[in-house]
């Protein structure tokens, strides 16, 4: 039986969403500008997939000594975080572009770094950023028995020592992505405790298209030109640099000591908040400041705008992020941010330990 999914209700009098949505709307309006990406995202979409292309051409084809290989396998690593934070994310969100053929180009680029796009729609887009932190619902915070995230998770006396090992549990986010959960999923045909929807005869040859012919390009043919060892050694640093970048990026934004994590009320199973509020209260921004990290990680360091308004482009975030920090500011509501990332660091650290021994 499929469990209940929370509701979000309405706060007698509040306004606040309303009035979010009036002032960003003027913004566009009043500047003139679509809220899509423009030839600056295209031009860092067309940079990071040539790249891409090119190092693996070089290494899988052209064997550069063993140093010099690793070099390459570890920015490919650094490249298939980028192509996820600044490509398919906001193609998922249909925010790359304008066209819908884009945008679905662009989400469906995931495919080619291994992951299902159509797992990612259902994980991220549907449940995430619908249940964000709700145990049980948001799939990001599901990482158990390993990892205790939230108070009402079970608590083991591993955790007394998460905070430690975590850094290298992130490591494997992208092979255990890969290689595992895509499939659970997809065979239990739900993620945590939310039914994914029926899908088409599309969907299933799109899935295991895009399986096999990841593992054709990453697995196969690498082992034939350059041998098992070389691969294995050149695919883990690729698959664990990559997946501590993802890792991170995500979880500085909602795991950290001031963002919160909601209990559905008992019976109703509502959540007593209204939507965007619950969405402040759960997401923090980081080094929001900092133009390398923004462009790096597709602005997902703005995490509260891109949850407030995920059909916008991440590369407005930096200017609406001043609209919702001030109507925040009225409203009264806690706008959460670390101005440096090693502060957001730290606070996810010291989180996790808090969350191990209380």
């Amino acid at each position: 039986m499929a469990a209940v999914t929370p509701k979000f209700k309405n706060l007698n009098g509040t306004d606040f969403h309303r009035e979010l949505k009036r002032r960003v709307h003027n913004y566009f309006v009043e500047n003139n500008k679509k809220s899509t990406g423009d030839f600056s995202l295209y031009f860092k979409a067309i940079l990071f997939w040539t790249l891409y292309i090119g190092l693996y051409v070089h290494v899988v084809f052209f064997t550069p000594g063993a140093w010099w290989a690793i070099a390459e396998c570890l920015v490919m690593g650094g490249l298939t975080a980028a192509i996820g934070f600044n490509v398919m994310h906001d193609g998922g969100h249909g925010s790359f572009s304008e066209s819908p053929f884009w945008n679905k180009i662009a989400a469906f680029s995931v495919n080619g770094l291994g992951a299902s796009a159509l797992m990612w729609n259902n994980k991220h887009n549907i449940i995430h950023h619908t249940y964000t932190n709700i145990d049980g619902f948001d799939d990001d915070i599901e990482i158990k028995p390993m990892l205790r995230m939230c108070e009402t998770q079970k608590k083991y006396k591993i955790h007394r020592f998460q905070h430690i090992y975590v850094w290298f549990l992130y490591t494997q986010l992208l092979i255990i992505w890969v290689f595992a959960t895509d499939y659970t999923k997809y065979f239990k045909k739900k993620v945590g405790q939310v039914p994914l929807k029926k899908f088409s005869a599309f969907d299933h040859f799109a899935f295991w298209t895009a399986k096999i012919g990841y593992y054709a390009m990453m697995i196969v043919l690498p082992i034939y030109m350059v041998g098992f060892v070389n691969w294995l050694i050149g695919f883990m640093v690729l698959a664990m640099f990559a997946g501590f970048v993802l890792s991170v990026v995500f979880q500085l934004a909602h795991t950290v000591e001031e963002t919160a994590f909601p209990v559905p009320v008992e019976n109703t199973n509502n959540i007593e908040n209204e939507w965007a509020i619950h969405q402040i209260q759960t997401t923090a921004n980081f080094a929001t400041k900092n133009k390398l990290i923004s462009w790096l990680v597709g602005g997902l360091n703005f995490q509260i705008e891109h949850h407030l308004f995920p059909k916008i482009s991440h590369i407005h975030y930096p200017e609406i992020s001043k609209i919702i920090k001030k109507t925040c500011e009225e409203f009264n509501i806690k706008y959460i941010e670390h101005r440096k990332m090693r502060h957001a660091l730290a606070s996810h650290a010291m989180y996790l330990k808090k969350m191990g021994t209380a």
